[in-house]
């Protein structure tokens, strides 16, 4: 049985990690069109002193958002959020004001905040176009790549007047990522399939998210080349590629009755050698630092499977 909450992070991802699909991308048009707009209002806050930008009350629209503010010490500027904004353990006493498919607008006015940061590609963008006909300063936070990340931590640390905590927690985010990258560059790829949703089946491909973490630690996804970042695939094309690794995010990164039991065909050899991981949902899905210790992990795992596979490959040689 899939719970309330189960069903409704799962929706939170299908519906706002597509950044390749055409409901989104028609909500980035959208908001491509007021760039201008934002650029100019974060040039305007960029005119204040550090002081000031230090006491700016700000909302913020997506969780990876408030997980970074809190990292660069910001977070006791925020006056709202939305749904799942629930890290660190101090985020879940902010008020929220909607979720990923709808926005409070009213309420947001109401509140009056200095800015409003909101996801790009993540909310909708009928509801931000109405804030900017309210004249609410909208920023956005857009992450798309792995190394972006750092980018966006320095982005915040300008906004919030914490330049010197968000240049320090981007260095750090930055030599991990460079560490990672040199440590499984050169390794043999592992066949990997990574499953996104159960009902139907969808996994990753091309620029998706959970993709560039799989092609970080060497795994070879049989559905890259996919024509959507987030395909929908059938389950005999999962079992005729012999997937060596399966994936399976969850959200307290352990096995979930929703997710697919693999175990039933043992002639995949991830599930004759117990080679399913379950890396914690709401760290690998997040566009933030602490979801590249997730994938760290995940990393590790995948590279046991690998050693695995090749001590079995010699022995047969």
């Amino acid at each position: 049985m899939i719970t309330p909450r189960r069903s409704a992070l799962l929706a939170l991802m299908i519906s706002t990690l597509m950044l390749g699909l055409p409901s989104v991308h028609s909500q980035a048009r959208t908001v491509d069109e007021s760039k201008e707009v934002t650029n100019a209002n974060f040039q305007e806050i960029m005119q204040l002193s550090k002081e000031n930008r230090q006491k700016l009350r700000i909302i913020a629209l997506a969780p990876h958002i408030v997980e970074s503010l809190f990292e660069i010490g910001a977070g006791q500027q925020l006056i709202a959020t939305t749904a799942h904004a629930d890290y660190p353990e101090a985020a879940k006493e902010i008020l929220q004001i909607g979720n990923y498919a709808r926005l409070q607008i009213e309420k947001i006015v109401q509140l009056q905040p200095d800015v409003v940061i909101a996801w790009k590609t993540g909310n909708p963008g009928d509801d931000l176009s109405r804030l900017q006909k309210y004249h609410t300063k909208v920023v956005y936070s857009n992450p798309r790549t792995l190394a972006q990340v750092a980018d966006e931590l320095r982005m915040l640390g300008q906004l919030t007047g914490r330049e010197e905590a968000a240049e320090k927690a981007a260095s750090q985010y930055q030599n991990k990522l460079s560490s990672l990258e040199a440590r499984y560059a050169k390794k043999t790829p592992v066949i990997t399939f990574y499953e996104l949703w159960s009902r139907p089946l969808r996994t990753v491909a091309r620029n998706a998210w959970p993709q560039q973490q799989l092609t970080l630690c060497g795994a070879q996804n049989p559905f890259v080349n996919a024509t959507d970042d987030y395909p929908s695939v059938g389950l005999e094309q999962v079992l005729v590629s012999l997937p060596q690794v399966i994936i399976q995010p969850t959200q307290h990164a352990a096995d979930s009755p929703d997710s697919i039991n693999w175990g039933q065909w043992q002639h995949i050899p991830a599930a004759k050698h117990q080679f399913i991981f379950h890396p914690n949902a709401d760290k690998v899905h997040r566009m933030t630092s602490r979801m590249l210790d997730e994938v760290a992990l995940m990393c590790e795992k995948i590279d046991v499977a690998r050693q695995f596979y090749q001590a079995q490959a010699l022995a047969l040689n």
